[in-house]
């Protein structure tokens, strides 16, 4: 018997469905750990951001440097 295909989940998905959670259903201990976790996540992309950022400064700083 065949397994069943296992579900693809899109891009940002679980991030939307996070944002649409009912908060009601957590406890304040729960909910800070929450906080942190997402402040955690924030930092993480914000890393990222500034290591493409680079990379595409040194990119460009390579590229336009050229003699025309």
């Amino acid at each position: 018997m065949e397994e069943p295909a296992e579900i693809r989940v899109g891009r940002g998905q679980r991030l939307a469905e996070a944002v649409r959670e009912d908060l009601d259903l957590y406890g304040m201990v729960e909910l800070e750990e929450r906080i942190e976790l997402l402040e955690a996540e924030i930092a993480r992309v914000r890393a990222h951001i500034d290591r493409k950022r680079a990379g595409r400064a040194a990119a460009d700083a390579l590229f336009s440097s050229r003699p025309a």
